[in-house]
């Protein structure tokens, strides 16, 4: 019998996760299955440009995995059952539990609400294609007249207010942030965000703490209210909470807790990547949720399947964060890297050349997708038989 793996996801750490395992294990010894809610790639990094009106490359995973064996489930996961090894998946004809041997969990991140009211109900995020193309829904009819609140400081928001101050010229966009705009940036970065935003015209509201979202309105913690006809939430993103309902250890935060080789501490059997995971780099501090973590953390549990599974030593990839890039719209960006502590450095590129290297890594991480191994020999690594009896063995 084949060695079952489940891949949970197929975002960028689920994706390319999948893609590496199945060039390089041996098709007679494993079977790999991935499960995502939908048919496509989603590049969740450009989500905000999709609400904002522009039309995204279709990516269908099926092209993303033509040749490799993979067998593609669309469904929801509804449920995990760490003990007996099955998840749950529903799809249009039903519910369905799959059996796996290992178990890659990728489901990645979504809009969090902090527990304000009225968020779920009124809000608009672009954390998922369904809800950014519900916001572009709303922003259609509001047509070149409305106003739209960003909620938020961090670079969802930030990227969410400049795309769509620059393709709808027509709204009154604005801004509000419970600290400072741009405070984690360099100076030279903080400055070049400031431009762009006046360029822009868009208002910024900081130190406002969003504490009610009404149907037209959101309400600030000092009682301030900010009219808006559509309310964008981008105030930081949590987990999903399959893994927390599970028997898995999670952090608070819900996040699943690993090992370095981001194995479940609690069930070696299953592995985590992407902002699923609650991963230390190596000055000490958790890596953030961000797209920069998806690379590494898929990097190490793939050569911790590969090693646990096959015996076969892969060298892991280093967990540190190099910094950030920030789309301001179509034509101008911000790169600002970060030292070991991840505190900005005090230069940053910016402007349309840092816009070009901001679509270039976009590009590149979507074409890692279907080139995974980069030319590597592919389906060279064999089952171990005593690795496969006694999986616990090998946990660390």
């Amino acid at each position: 019998m084949k060695h079952r793996i489940v891949v949970l996801g197929a975002g960028y750490a689920g994706a390319f996760s999948a893609g590496y395992l199945a060039r390089q294990l041996h098709p007679d010894d494993f079977e790999i299955t991935v499960v995502n809610a939908e048919a496509d790639f989603v590049e969740r990094l450009r989500l905000h440009q999709l609400a904002a009106g522009r039309e995204l490359r279709h990516r269908p995973l099926t092209e993303l995995f033509a040749g490799t064996g993979i067998r593609l489930r669309v469904a929801r996961v509804t449920d995990l059952d760490v003990e007996h090894r099955t998840v749950t998946v529903t799809d249009g004809t039903g519910i369905d539990r799959l059996a796996y041997d290992t178990l890659l969990y990728t489901l990645g991140s979504t809009a969090a609400d902090h527990g304000v009211p009225g968020v779920d109900e009124h809000a608009f995020h672009v954390a998922a294609r369904p809800a950014a193309l519900r916001l572009r829904a709303r922003l259609d009819e509001l047509g070149e007249d409305g106003k739209v609140l960003v909620v938020g400081g961090n670079l969802t928001a930030i990227e969410a207010a400049t795309e769509l101050a620059e393709s709808r010229p027509g709204l009154r966009v604005s801004l509000a942030t419970s600290g400072e705009l741009g405070g984690w940036l360099g100076t030279k970065a903080r400055r070049h965000l400031s431009q762009a935003f006046e360029r822009f015209k868009i208002t910024v509201h900081e130190h406002s703490t969003i504490v009610r979202v009404e149907e037209a309105a959101a309400v600030a913690a000092d009682g301030t209210v900010f009219v808006s006809d559509a309310t964008v939430w981008a105030a930081g993103f949590a987990v999903h909470p399959i893994a927390a309902a599970s028997e898995l250890a999670v952090e608070p935060n819900g996040q699943i807790a690993v090992d370095r080789q981001m194995r479940s501490v609690s069930h070696p059997d299953v592995y985590a990547a992407g902002d699923s995971v609650f991963a230390i780099r190596e000055n000490g501090q958790p890596l953030p949720m961000s797209c920069a973590s998806a690379g590494p953390t898929s990097k190490r549990a793939i050569a911790a399947i590969i090693e646990d599974r096959t015996g076969h030593k892969i060298a892991p990839a280093s967990l540190t964060y190099i910094g950030n890039h920030i789309s301001l719209g179509r034509k101008d960006a911000i790169i600002q890297l970060v030292d070991g502590d991840a505190r900005a450095k005090s230069g940053a590129l910016c402007g349309r050349k840092a816009a070009r290297v901001k679509s270039a890594i976009l590009d590149t991480a979507a074409w890692s997708l279907s080139h995974p191994t980069f030319g590597k020999p592919g389906h060279k690594y064999r089952l171990s038989s005593i690795r496969e009896r006694s999986p616990h063995m090998v946990a660390g």
